[in-house]
C-alpha cells in the first residue's frame, strides 16, 4: 500500500458506468484525485458533463445506455481511443424496481434484469479486449442483495445474484489473459435509490430495520467509495461494504434453511400486504431518479477537446 500511496493511479484510466451520480460519480472523483483519468458513461448528459467539467482534462464523458450493446461498445472503444488505454472498469450502472412478483409489471421487471445483468455483460464484453492489452481489472458492482433476499425487491435481488455469478464466471474466463475480475457487495448505501425507496415505501424501511446487522444499516457514500477505490488498487476478488457483509455471504444457507424461514414467515405475513398496498398507491415501480431512453436508439456522445 505504500507504493500505491505514492503513485496512486498515475497513468491509469478507469471506465465507469452509471457515472452521473452516486457511487459512480464518487469513485470517479476519488480516482482522479489519486492521479488517474476517467471515462464517464451514463444516461444523464447534464450531470455527466458537469462532472467532467469539475474533474478537468482527466475526465471525458459519453452518453450510452447499458441496455444497448452497440452503444456501450462504441462508447468504450471511443474512451480507449481518447485516453490511449483502459486499465480499470467499474461496471456500476444499476437500478431497482418496487413490487412483489405478482404485482410488478413485466416491463419494469425486465428493465432491472437488462440493466443490472445484461448491462454488466455488455460492459465486460466491450472492455475485455482493451483490458487484455493492459492486463487490467474489472470490478462488478453487485450488492448485499446477492446473498440477502428481501420481499418486494424480487427483480433487484435476482439481478444482483446474477451479476455476482456473471462476474465470477468472467473471472475464470479471462484469467489466462492476465485480466482479473472482482465483485463488490455494497450494503445499503446512502444514495438516491435507498433514500427514494424509504421515502416511497415506509414498510420497506420497517422490514429493513428488522434485518440483522449489517443488512439493517445504511453506509455512507464516502465509506463505499473508499472501499471500491481500494479494491481497484488491490485488484480484489471481493469488496465488501461494510466488511460485515461477508457474514451475509457465509450465512446464506442458514437464512434460506427451514430455520430461517420459520423466523421470517410471521414477519412477511404481516408486512408484505402493507408493502403491496404502498406500491399500488405509489402508482409506479421505479424510484424517482431512473433516467429513461429508447433502447432501440443508440446514444453515444463524443467528448469535446483532446
Amino acid at each position: 500500500m505504500a507504493l500505491f500511496a505514492r503513485k496512486g493511479f498515475s497513468g491509469k484510466v478507469l471506465v465507469v458506468t452509471g457515472a452521473a451520480r452516486g457511487i459512480g460519480a464518487g469513485v470517479a472523483r476519488a480516482y482522479v484525485a489519486k492521479g488517474g483519468r476517467v471515462a464517464l458513461l451514463g444516461l444523464e448528459p447534464e450531470l455527466l458533463e458537469a462532472l467532467a467539467t469539475e474533474l478537468g482534462p482527466a475526465a471525458a464523458w459519453w452518453e450510452a445506455d447499458a441496455r444497448d450493446g452497440r452503444a456501450m461498445t462504441a462508447a468504450i472503444d471511443a474512451a480507449a481511443a481518447h485516453f490511449g488505454r483502459i486499465d480499470h472498469v467499474l461496471a456500476n450502472a444499476g437500478i431497482a424496481s418496487y413490487g412483489t412478483v405478482r404485482q410488478i409489471d413485466e416491463d419494469s421487471f425486465e428493465r432491472v434484469i437488462d440493466i443490472n445483468v445484461n448491462g454488466v455483460y455488455r460492459t465486460l464484453h466491450a472492455s475485455i479486449p482493451h483490458l487484455e492489452k493492459t492486463r487490467g481489472y474489472a470490478l462488478v458492482v453487485a450488492s448485499l442483495a446477492s446473498f440477502t433476499n428481501l420481499a418486494g425487491l424480487a427483480s433487484y435481488n435476482a439481478s444482483k445474484a446474477g451479476a455476482e455469478s456473471l462476474a465470477l464466471v468472467a473471472r475464470q474466463e479471462v484469467a489466462h489473459l492476465g485480466v482479473k475480475v472482482g465483485v463488490a457487495h455494497p450494503s445499503w448505501i446512502d444514495t438516491d435509490i435507498v433514500r427514494g425507496a424509504e421515502a416511497d415505501l415506509p414498510t420497506f424501511k420497517v422490514i429493513r430495520g428488522k434485518l440483522p446487522f449489517p443488512a439493517n444499516a445504511t453506509t455512507t457514500l464516502a465509506e463505499c467509495v473508499d472501499a471500491i477505490v481500494a479494491g481497484l488498487a488491490k485488484r480484489k476478488t471481493r469488496v465488501y461494504v461494510r466488511r460485515g457483509v461477508v457474514v451475509a455471504n457465509w450465512t446464506k444457507p442458514l437464512v434460506n434453511s427451514p430455520i430461517g424461514w420459520a423466523v421470517m414467515r410471521p414477519q412477511l405475513k404481516k408486512h408484505v400486504p402493507d408493502l403491496e398496498r404502498e406500491v399500488a398507491a405509489l402508482g409506479r415501480f421505479q424510484h424517482a431518479h431512473v433516467p429513461l431512453t429508447d433502447p432501440k436508439k443508440p446514444v453515444v456522445q463524443e467528448p469535446e477537446g483532446p
